[in-house]
This record gives structure tokens, sequence and C-alpha cells, in this order.
């Protein structure tokens, strides 16, 4: 799978049991899915609660998942605040079937750009695969410096930058820093922003839900042909986050009878979700839009 082909990177969500247990029927429905569509997957981000999940479970996701053989790229996360345990977890999967790793900011310690760019050489150093450094500061609580990608620009497995810090500068800094380092939108509403300023791409929530819709979008914005979104995108994708990610998600999954449960690990519930008249707004509202283009081609 030669990854740099790939526009579009579901981060997955991990489907639970109501006991709480790793629901792996679910899991390969999920994954069947977005390889119909021809999307890439990111296993145990945010999104896939990965951090909720202890060690064997995060390896029985994904040894399930490389035995699976998918027919498309996939990307395992990588995040923590201890850093063996992070360089041991990439060498549990350096011997699996992926194809890369998401890199994000040790968290909570705040480390400045010394500790930062000595935080990611040494997970860099024991990758066997190209890895995606994720600036998500809404999470970690400190943004990655520019200085330390271009710090780490010539390592052989630096590959690609997630921005997710939701600024246009900010991307434009990283993109005027390393102009060679491809950089993908990890926010849906900001893929047409980041697209006017050669964005490779989306890491995407909302294609758990609209994995063929979302694939079409991503091609209009990187084409920048976005007269057709009107307040579509934007309303479903509010609709997405009207709970902590992945609440919303789930309970939409289970609607379209894609995973039996939309259980979560605490502290998320779906307790939280105060109405899912807006979700089911939201699906229909994109499957309209979706067949409306099909239409027309």
């Amino acid at each position: 799978m030669n990854i740099n082909e790939l526009k579009l990177w579901t981060a997955l969500v991990t489907p639970m049991q109501s006991d709480g247990s790793v629901d792996f029927a679910g899991l390969e429905n999920i994954v069947r899915q977005q390889e119909a569509a021809g999307n890439g997957i990111l296993l145990l981000g945010s999104t896939g609660e990965g951090l909720a999940l202890d060690q064997e479970e995060k390896k029985s996701v994904v040894s399930f998942v490389s035995g699976m053989n998918p027919d498309i790229g996939v990307m395992v996360g990588v995040g923590g605040f201890n850093l063996k345990q992070q360089q041991q977890w990439i060498e549990t999967c350096n011997h699996l079937n992926i194809d890369a790793f998401l890199l994000v900011s040790p968290l909570y310690s705040k480390p400045g750009p010394v500790g930062m760019e000595a935080w990611f050489r040494s997970l860099l150093d024991v990758s066997g695969k190209p890895c995606m450094l994720y600036n998500i500061p809404g999470r970690t609580g400190v943004k990655i410096p520019p200085s330390v990608i271009q710090a780490l620009s010539g390592h052989p497995n630096m590959w690609s930058i997630k921005e997710a810090s939701g600024s246009k500068t900010d991307y434009n800094t990283f993109r005027q820093t390393t102009p060679e380092i491809p950089i993908f939108s990890g926010d849906d509403l900001m893929l047409p922003v980041f697209a006017e300023f050669g964005c490779s791409g989306l890491v995407s929530v909302a294609s758990n839900i609209w994995p063929q819709a979302t694939a079409r979008y991503v091609d209009l914005s990187l084409a920048r042909e976005t007269s057709s979104f009107g307040e579509v995108w934007t309303k479903a994708v509010k609709a997405l986050f009207s709970a902590s990610n992945p609440i919303p998600a789930k309970v939409l999954l289970v609607e379209k009878g894609w995973i039996e449960h939309p259980d979560l690990r605490l502290p998320l519930t779906t307790r939280e979700l105060k109405d899912k008249n807006i979700l089911l707004e939201a699906d229909k509202s994109i499957l309209n839009w979706y067949s409306n283009l099909k239409i027309k081609d």
C-alpha cells in the first residue's frame, strides 16, 4: 500500500459490547465499509478511544484488523506520556500488517521545543513505519512548534503532519517552514480552507458515518470545487460534535445498523447526547447531497 496515494483516512471508532469489551464483529463491519470506499483507517486514535483501552486490548484490535488483510492503508495511534511504553507499543506494531503510525504530542506535561523534539525523535527512531505527527493543542495543551517539525524533517520515518489546531495561521506556518512535508487536516470542516494552501488530505471523523460521501467531499475540496457544499457539511459535522467525540458517531452508527451497541468507556457516555434527531437529520442531508452529486455525474 502506497500511503502517499491516500487522501482520506478515517479515524475509526472502536465498537464495544454492552459489557465494555471490544465488539470485533462490529469492528470487522466498519473496516469493510471503509475498504469498500477506498479510505485508509486510523486505529486507536482519540476517536477510537485508544487511551481508554489497555495494552492487550489495543494489541487485540490491531492484530484483528491486521489479520483481515484489508486492501487499504492502516495507521495506528501512539499516544500517552510514558515514553518507554509508547516505544514498546510501536515495536509491537512494527511486526503487524500495518502501514503507518500517528504520533501524538506527550499528554499533560506541556514540554518545550527541546523536549518535544526529543520525544518525537525517540519514537521515530524505533518505528519501522512512516509516521504522521499530530498537532492537537486542544487535547494536549501545547502546540508542536514549527521548529520541531523542521528539525525532524530529515528523519527517514518522518512522513506527514495532522494539523488540528483549527488555525489557518498555524497551518500556513507549517507549510512555509517545511513545504516538503504533507499536511492533512484533522478537522473535517477546515479541509476546504487548508486546501487553498496545498493540503494533502483529511483525517476524518465524518467518514465513519459517510465513507463514500466524505471521500467525495475530500476530492471536491482538494480540487477547490466547493460550490455544492452550502451549509450541508457544516451542519452535519457540527451535529457529529454535538457531544464529545465519538459519542454522536457511535450513536449514529447504531442507527445505521453498522454496529450493535453505542457503548463507550467512561468518562465518555451516551447520556451526554441531548438530541439524537439532529444526527438523523445530518445523516439524511449528507446522503441526499451525495445522491444528488451522483445524479449530476
